[in-house]
């Protein structure tokens, strides 16, 4: 039966890709390329030998890995756990200018299991996610689950602590992977935590002037740090670059309190991100 199913699915996306052109996504033999799903993997198929998709089968979860060797392109079946079927070109690239893909649901070719008219359910816009904001979640969450970094931006006052740990660019968008400590004997009120830019003025009266630069999207952002407890969160900003007399400023600000730190980011960091 299961041999039956994976026929007729090969089958289906075959005669799809006949009627649509289909995106291709590239992978080599040093990288792995992580596709993240909508819906947990139930089944993934590739169609050569020399491409290899893994994910875990024995706890559904919502990304695999796909690696490939030299050779011809073939193509990838994932079916995920409510029954919609993605189809797309698998292609060996020895350099990758892409690792990481999050397919929405839009992308979908079909369903395993036809719907039939009358039970579908009508979703209001209340509680539709739109494509952005669900790549922006799954991807701060991949970004939290990683150990890279990129360098030492720390600073510390009062037994608080503000880091950046990372700055990774993807797409049109910088995130800045920020982690804050309380090794203090009190909790943390946090009123704001504001990126600027500032530019230094040239001239006997040296000053800086700020520019406040306004998150796109910020994930899991506390509103309080309790005292030895350590808190990490994503702050997701529209692409920038600067000039050398210019510099990023990440400012921490307490509610009713006075531990506030002021850290500077050099422009090399926002310039040379991961």
């Amino acid at each position: 039966m299961k041999t039956y199913m994976i026929i007729m699915m090969v089958f289906c996306a075959t005669h799809i890709m006949a009627q649509q052109s289909l995106d291709t996504i590239y992978a080599n033999d040093t990288k792995n390329v992580a596709l993240f799903f909508p819906e947990p993997i139930r089944q993934g198929i590739t169609g050569s030998d020399n491409f290899v998709f893994t994910y875990n089968r024995e706890k559904e979860q919502y990304f695999g890995l796909l690696q490939a060797k030299p050779g011809k392109e073939s193509n990838l079946l994932v079916v995920n756990r409510n029954g919609a079927i993605f189809s797309y070109i698998v292609s060996y690239k020895k350099q990758l200018s892409k690792l990481n893909y999050f397919i929405p649901l839009s992308n979908s070719i079909g369903n395993e299991k036809p719907l039939v008219t009358d039970s579908i359910q009508v979703v209001t816009s209340e509680n539709k996610i739109d494509n952005r904001t669900y790549y922006y979640q799954k991807f701060c969450s991949y970004l939290l689950n990683r150990n890279q970094g990129i360098g030492r931006m720390k600073k510390r006052s009062q037994g608080i602590g503000l880091t950046v740990e990372n700055i990774v660019f993807d797409k049109e968008e910088l995130y800045f992977v920020v982690r804050i400590e309380n090794n203090s004997t009190m909790d943390y009120d946090l009123n704001f935590l504001n990126l600027s830019i500032a530019t230094r003025q040239k001239g006997k009266r040296k000053s800086l002037q700020s520019l406040y630069q306004e998150p796109i999207y910020k994930q899991h952002l506390p509103l309080k740090i309790i005292e030895g407890k350590m808190v990490r969160f994503v702050y997701v900003m529209p692409k920038f670059s600067l000039s050398d007399d210019r510099r990023a400023i990440l400012e921490l600000n307490e509610k009713d309190g006075e531990r506030n730190i002021k850290l500077n980011i050099s422009h090399r960091y926002i310039n040379n991100p991961n």
